[in-house]
């Protein structure tokens, strides 16, 4: 199940009753020092220098918990309560360039700007240049705000307690949290708190994809048109069909521009692959259709933009709008229980509500709802750090998986084709908001494995990797 994003008095709610119920704060720490061992393993490897800097807290605990779980690293740790006597210590330490420091010095309760000396031990933790793993919240930023007080630790990684901290996800706090993980299994009682952001964890997909009658053919998994590449843009189309492969609907058809044809014919073969002529129709033999990747350019055909707009507007079946194919877009309403899905960046969710890309950032959820409220309310995946799904009402999803290392030209061609196999086929369609979320997640987790494996992979082998990830209770 997804998580809620909580405040920090939800958070210190949710501890006392745990409290109450009889579990122990000692075992909920030694649960978390647990935890944070295995990312710090995740992120080392045997033998490597691993400093733990351990403030008063709590935090400082979860800190200390973590080491009799690190025996096959050099561990060191510097305990920081007078931080001016502390300071020699650290100085030292950090000079042996830690392959990871480990943050515990102050948690969430910490609402009051630092000062002196304190300040001189973020500022030389962040001067260092070390990969840092935070505890519960980077030290000095505000949990609830996601405001440095007023400088803060800027961690590589970040390992919140529970659930994660509503300013944690605030554009201002991701320059310090770096890639956000949840400790969610520490002996804390169920989550008592809702809310309307929730955030995506693995578990929420294991035992996907859905499972195929042995009887089926292909006439049971849908038919996927795509509408995609132009001259000098014939990749995107490519690249969006071989990831709907990965999704594996009965047939797909990509129909692209007559410039582009022989260079997309010529890159596939299961698929086929038409060109676009005046007179082309889109037949009720399609239950899917994706237009958009690599429809750049000034040859684009005079008569997709209205093509699209009509059929947004009137098409009973599922229309997955991505790239140049959301600029095309007219605020209009949609058929009654149609299924629509808009795949925005926020330059592209900026033309569509007539903003800027930083307005658009300053606050993604009311980007989000607004795009669901002009253009008839579909599904919106607006992409960038923790990708939003969600649409006019009802919760929306946080992503999890992915990182900066998908920020390669072809990455979002990949993930539209991959949820347009998905959604092409009848099963999924019964499924929609998961196929969604599913499809997000799945983009960004096999980036994840292929970043670990080799970080200077391209986007042909995301293509080629795509839903490889959750498979045998593997996440990555």
């Amino acid at each position: 199940m997804p998580l809620p994003i909580i405040s920090v008095a939800q958070m210190r709610e949710w501890e006392q009753s745990t409290w109450a119920s009889g579990q122990t704060e000692a075992e909920v720490i030694r649960r978390v020092g647990a935890a944070l061992a295995r990312q710090a393993l995740n992120r080392t490897r045997p033998g490597d220098f691993i400093l733990i800097v351990a403030g008063g807290g709590h935090n400082g605990d979860d800190a200390r918990a973590a080491r009799e779980h690190l025996a096959a690293r050099r561990v060191e740790s510097v305990e920081v309560t007078d931080p001016a006597a502390a300071l020699p210590a650290l100085e030292k330490l950090l000079a042996a360039s830690p392959a990871l420091v480990i943050d515990g010095l102050f948690g969430v309760g910490l609402n009051r700007p630092l000062e002196g000396a304190w300040l001189e031990i973020i500022r030389r933790l962040n001067q260092s240049g070390c990969p840092v793993l935070a505890v519960d919240v980077p030290s000095g930023l505000n949990a609830d705000t996601g405001d440095p007080l007023p400088e803060a630790i800027q961690a590589t990684a970040t390992l919140t307690v529970g659930a994660p901290k509503a300013g944690l996800l605030r554009p201002a706090a991701w320059p310090f949290v770096g890639r956000l993980e949840v400790a969610a299994e520490v002996g804390l009682l169920p989550c008592p708190t809702s809310s309307e952001l929730q955030w995506t964890l693995p578990d929420d997909f294991r035992g996907l994809p859905l499972r195929r009658e042995a009887h089926g053919h292909k006439g049971n998994y849908g038919h996927l048109a795509i509408i995609a590449g132009n001259v000098g843009h014939a990749g995107a189309a490519v690249l969006a069909a071989r990831a709907a492969q990965r999704a594996r609907p009965g047939l797909i058809t990509v129909i692209t521009t007559e410039d582009a044809y022989h260079g997309v014919a010529a890159q596939c073969q299961a698929v086929m692959v038409v060109p676009w002529t005046p007179e082309f129709q889109l037949g009720d033999h399609y239950s899917a259709l994706l237009v958009g990747p690599g429809l750049a350019g000034r040859d684009v055909p005079e008569a997709l933009p209205p093509l699209l707009r009509r059929l947004w507007r009137n098409a009973r079946f599922p229309i997955i709008t991505d790239a140049s194919g959301i600029t095309w877009l007219e605020p209009a309403p949609t058929p009654h229980n149609s299924i629509r899905i808009v795949t925005p960046h926020p330059g592209e969710a900026s033309v569509l509500l007539k903003s800027t890309t930083p307005q658009v950032q300053a606050n993604r959820l009311e980007a989000l709802r607004q795009i669901a409220r002009r253009y008839g309310n579909p599904w919106v995946v607006l992409k960038g750090h923790q990708t939003l799904v969600g649409r006019l009402e009802g919760p929306v999803f946080v992503n999890s998986s992915g990182g900066p290392h998908l920020a390669q030209g072809g990455s979002g061609d990949v993930l539209a084709g991959f949820l347009s196999g998905l959604i092409a086929q009848p099963v999924w369609q019964q499924n929609l908001l998961l196929a969604v979320r599913y499809a997000v997640w799945q983009h960004g987790a096999t980036a994840d494995a292929l970043e670990a494996r080799q970080p200077n992979w391209i986007v042909e082998e995301l293509a080629t990797e795509l839903g490889l990830a959750g498979r045998n209770g593997n996440t990555f």
